[in-house]
């Protein structure tokens, strides 16, 4: 009862209010709640911190950025969603605030667009080597969709593509990056389509920021042939897993192009399966399927994996 009191007290303000809005539309920065809301950057620090400390909005920390969104989970989470519905589509203030905030968007959509542009020939390159992408993605859909999932997390979520096309089937889906330049092309992408249950996070694969049995499925799409230590990161995956929770690794067969090391910065050349189900062993997930789709010269390999629930109590015990 004092922990919901203390939220309503927090919210019961007009800026804060305001923020939650806000906050509710996509990740932001002080800077950018300091510009549509024209108040001090000291006052908006202090209602989201206050914001913050009742639970009714995130606060994540990408390098020297920090970003706010309306909180996703916790007790304080359906209190904010609530006050947000609760605010009148009509209001002249929030309406005003929300027309700045599609300005500020534009103009990181352009800004995303133009770095996207300056980077595309690299991955037009590899594209035309293999499948179409349309292809790998509807069968990665009806593979994760064979069972009910509610929280999906995509690790090497570059532009967000797999959570564009997973948040139809989901009800709350996390990319995780390392890269700030592709964090900002993904926010983009989510913010025009108005994807309201995906985000975005800056994260190391090899130490994801999030709580251990926590998702129902987990995404590592054509990320492992970069990683200096794939099995590390499938172990992580792995423990982030609920029991029977299922992983989905997409990558390339094995395969002998080699100038892919020195002009893509591939550290692998492709997998083959042995391998990956001695990875996936060795994280206490077992191989589910395979599937395989054969391009000219590369393929396309899906390995889909569970985690079972007497390995996550051997490794609680």
């Amino acid at each position: 009862m004092e922990r919901l009191l203390t939220a309503m007290k927090a919210a019961a303000e007009a800026t804060r209010l305001r923020l939650l809005v806000l906050c509710a539309h996509g990740d932001l920065t002080v800077s950018d709640l300091v510009q549509i809301l024209g108040q001090s950057q000291p006052r908006v620090s202090r209602h989201l911190r206050l914001l913050t400390e009742a639970g009714l909005v995130d606060r994540n920390r990408e390098g020297s950025w920090v970003y706010y969104r309306l909180a996703q989970q916790g007790s304080g989470a359906a209190l904010a969603q609530t006050l947000v519905d609760s605010v009148p589509d009509d209001d002249a203030t929030v309406r005003s605030d929300l027309g700045r905030l599609e300005h500020l968007m534009k103009e990181r959509a352009q800004r995303a667009e133009d770095y996207f542009q300056r980077v595309a020939a690299r991955w037009d390159e590899i594209r035309a080597l293999y499948v179409r992408d349309d292809e790998v993605e509807t069968l990665l859909q009806r593979l994760v969709t064979q069972e009910k999932v509610s929280d999906l997390l995509d690790i090497g979520t570059g532009t967000g593509r797999i959570l564009e096309i997973m948040s139809p089937q989901v009800e709350r889906a996390v990319g995780i990056d390392l890269s700030a330049d592709m964090l900002m092309i993904a926010r983009s992408k989510l913010e025009r389509a108005r994807l309201r249950n995906c985000v975005v996070r800056k994260g190391d694969m090899y130490h994801l920021p999030v709580a251990p049995a926590s998702f129902d499925a987990v995404t590592i799409h054509q990320v492992l042939h970069y990683a200096e230590r794939p099995a590390q990161a499938i172990e992580e995956a792995a423990r982030v897993l609920r029991p029977q929770g299922r992983l989905f690794i997409v990558d390339f067969k094995a395969h002998a192009l080699d100038y892919l090391r020195d002009q893509h910065e591939h550290r692998w050349l492709g997998f083959d399966d042995e391998r990956i189900e001695s990875w996936l062993q060795e994280a206490g997930l077992e191989l589910a399927e395979y599937k395989e789709l054969k391009g000219d010269p590369l393929t396309i390999s899906i390995w889909t994996a569970r985690r079972l629930q007497s390995d996550l109590q051997a490794t609680a015990a």
